[in-house]
């Protein structure tokens, strides 16, 4: 078999060395443009989980890399003028070249054939010529680029510049800097990576970049190869009080954007992408060569595995694509977190801290609380509480802990009367333990029902029935109960019953019935249906009252701009957009009590280009809290139908994030929130106060009690009902009740979490 692969970084390198040693008698070549001792870039980070397939893939590569490797275990956050440390975490570096070098030795030894210094000819030709055409050549592939229509290649290029640079400052821990300046923020990423040298990555948000004066400097010509002098200065000027007297070092270092490559597919016919020509996660959450030299070990495992190159290029695809989206997802959120910095420059630093090291949400509160409980308990500050557990105001209200059931549709009512299945289960949420439960979409009228199905507040049987429901709760649990009230505007045309009513003459979708326009006439009848249910539920005994302006109902349709066309004042900008919701909300407040609380879900997403936009998330949620509004209940999506979102673990967090830290209007996330660890992460973190935990409560609707028993939570946070006590703990399972014997002699002695970098000792301290 004949292989060729372009580009003889580190992915190219390894793949190679990989190949020929599993198959010996493969004809492996290397193009590689530069010199052998040419080289880009610092230091290298591996994680253990690559190292471990690093020492089984070929135990030669990982021996010489381990004598090379700078080991630390710290994080350092570096911010107000202080240093706050978290431990535990694990640490291997070493410098890029090192890394090279040593690949290159080993592809020397196993006869790859590697021709440095010459460019690899045209992918077609090669692929013409060669069995198997392996593209490592890098974010600006020019492979790639040659079948973009196959590969369906994404470049998402961010505004926000940063610059690659080393320091002979050795540091002594992965340390984040976050630097004020009256310009904006300068953050730097910074680690060690041998004896004597430190990768030192500075970044900064656009306009902060340009008030510093930057753009002149990035301006200027640099030819290939040069770097640009004037910023580097201007950067240790900025940081000196960090680099205690030492310089930068640049290596063609220049302002860049960082650009985050994906494709619909890795391969076309014998051609594939490897590494950062495949794809690239953002630096702050990992290394591109990780990813690169991780993508090489299964594509030569899966051609030594696989009998032809196409069953073997599919199942590498398969098996990495899903690692690799999982790590871009968690990059994503990294980078937007840094984008974003000023959002949480005000907090306090051991929040500050706690957000900057769970902002992938990859890393959580359970995971820091293992790794080094010092650190979780001074966040904490001395708490013992989880903040999951922790009390909060909301309106007039005071709810026992900070978890929320959304509202959920049942679609069980009849003519809009809850029954019995509503009963049980709204009884059985709240005495589930979670602080408030709301019952879902509610209609205010009949034709304002998504599915016949849907409970209803429009007339006194409906308020009775419900009336039933929260004296039989209110006399089981002191869990807030709640009501979603809403109109479906178009997304009750499927169901029959008239033309439906809505902002625009818009079909929800091609097979849907065109709704009419909602005149002066329709707003007026609505604001009344409002106000009317509002009043029915303060009869019916509910806490909290939550009005629906998201997902693609009735008043989310005036919200978007991609389901109001009017040309009228309820149309055109975001102001007039508005204007009806405003008019619903401060109607509503005039009859619900003030004792009470009044939340608003929008869709601060519509997941779909033009429309709306995170500052008009801001806007609007602002808005809303001016007219009464006591949180918002922050969705996204389902206003349009050709929507495009991106799921993922509590991927509608960023949203409430940038709500509540934009504005300071208490928020409550939901989306995928699932566990009790992600709960606390992101109420520790500040991104909410408080969060709606939707499917998980159906698949366990005791779920908030069992998150109290698994963290050994006994307070009044979580009170078990008398009949169900004997429930409340960990029930026995296989080997519970074994006591390990002791098998050690002597005692070994405990580990330190932390770990420094300390390279001119002759064994790294602990401390």
């Amino acid at each position: 078999m004949r292989v060729a692969v372009i580009g003889g970084g580190p992915g190219g390198l390894y793949f190679a060395a990989l190949a020929k040693q599993l198959s010996p008698h493969w004809e492996v070549t290397v193009w590689e443009r530069n010199a052998p001792d040419d080289t880009f870039g610092f230091g290298v980070v591996f994680s253990d989980e690559t190292l471990d397939g690093i020492a089984q893939a070929d135990r030669e590569i990982h021996e010489a890399m381990s004598a090379e490797f700078a080991r630390w275990a710290d994080i350092d956050v570096r911010y107000r003028g202080g240093t706050l440390t978290s431990g535990g975490h694990g640490f291997a570096a070493l410098g890029r070249q090192h890394l090279l070098r040593i690949l290159q030795q080993r592809c020397a030894a196993l006869q790859v054939d590697v021709r440095y210094r010459t460019q690899a000819p045209p992918a077609a030709e090669l692929a013409a010529t060669y069995d198997l055409v392996v593209a490592c050549d890098g974010v600006r592939s020019a492979t790639r680029a040659a079948y973009a229509d196959t590969f369906g290649t994404d470049l998402d290029e961010r505004a926000g510049r940063y610059m690659w640079l080393g320091t002979d400052k050795v540091f002594e821990a992965f340390t984040f800097i976050v630097d004020e300046q009256d310009f904006g923020t300068l953050q730097v990423h910074a680690y060690p990576y041998d004896a004597t040298r430190s990768t030192f990555i500075v970044e900064m948000a656009q306009d902060a970049w340009r008030r510093a004066g930057f753009e002149e400097f990035a301006d200027r010509d640099h030819p290939p190869g040069t770097s640009d002098e004037d910023s580097i200065r201007r950067c240790e000027e900025l940081l000196a009080g960090h680099l205690d007297g030492h310089r930068l070092i640049p290596n063609n270092s220049k302002w860049l954007r960082f650009t985050t490559v994906r494709n619909r597919t890795w391969r076309h016919e014998n051609v594939v992408l490897l590494g950062d020509a495949a794809h690239t996660a953002h630096f702050s959450i990992g290394s591109g060569t990780k990813l690169a030299m991780e993508d090489a070990l299964v594509l030569a495992a899966s051609l030594h595995e696989h009998p032809d190159v196409p069953t073997a290029l599919a199942a590498y695809e398969e098996e990495r694509r899903p690692v690799v989206e999982s790590t871009q997802r968690a990059a994503q959120a990294s980078l937007e977190w840094f984008e974003h910095i000023d959002r949480y420059t005000g907090q306090d630093p051991h929040q500050f801290a706690f957000n900057l090291l769970t902002r992938s949400r990859r890393v959580t509160y359970d995971n820091l609380r293992v790794r080094d409980e010092g650190f979780t308990t001074a966040v904490n500050r001395a708490s013992t509480v989880p903040p999951m557990f922790r009390p909060y105001p909301l309106g007039g209200l005071l709810l026992r802990n900070r978890v929320v059931v959304p509202p959920t549709a049942l679609h069980t009512a009849r003519e809009g009367i809850p029954g019995d299945f509503d009963l049980v289960h709204l009884s059985t949420q709240a005495i589930g333990g979670a602080g408030l439960v709301l019952a879902g979409m509610t209609a205010v009228s009949a034709d304002g029902r998504a599915t016949p199905g849907c409970p209803g507040l429009w007339n006194d049987e409906q308020g009775a029935a419900w009336r039933r429901i929260t004296d039989f709760v209110h006399g089981q649990s002191d869990t807030c109960l709640g009501i979603q009230l809403t109109h479906a505007g178009r997304r009750a045309a499927a169901h029959g019953g008239g033309q439906p009513v809505a902002a625009s003459a818009l079909p929800w979708d091609e097979r849907g019935p065109v709704p009419r326009e909602a005149d002066r006439a329709d707003m007026d009848a609505l604001v009344r249906d409002f106000t009317s249910a509002a009043r029915r539920a303060d009869r019916a005994g509910f806490d909290v009252l939550e009005l629906q302006y998201g997902h693609g109902h009735l008043l989310s349709g005036f919200l978007s701009p991609l389901t109001n066309r009017r040309t009228d004042e309820y149309g055109g900008d975001l102001a007039g957009r508005l204007r009806l919701p405003l008019e619903v909300l401060r109607a509503v407040r005039e009859v619900w009590p003030a004792g009470k609380a009044l939340l608003v879900r929008i869709s601060a997403a519509d997941w779909a280009e033009g429309g709306t936009t995170e500052a008009d998330a801001v806007r609007i949620a602002g808005a809303l809290a001016e007219a009464g509004a006591d949180a918002i209940d922050v969705s996204t999506g389902e206003v349009v139908a050709h929507e495009q979102p991106r799921y993922g673990r509590s991927y509608q967090t960023p949203y409430a994030d940038l709500i509540r830290n934009a504005t300071g209007v208490p928020t409550i996330a939901v989306g995928a929130i699932s566990t009790y660890d992600d709960v606390n992460s992101i109420l520790l973190a500040g991104r909410a106060d408080l969060c709606g935990v939707g499917r998980a409560q159906l698949h366990d609707p005791l779920w908030t009690l069992h998150a109290a028993a698994a963290q050994g939570y006994q307070g009044p946070a979580a009170p078990w009902a008398r009949a169900w006590r004997a429930g409340s703990g960990r029930p026995p399972s296989a080997r519970t009740d074994r006591i390990p014997p002791r098998l050690e002699l002597l005692r070994r002695p405990a580990v330190s979490v932390h770990r420094r970098w300390l390279p001119r000792a002759a064994v790294p301290a602990h401390r």
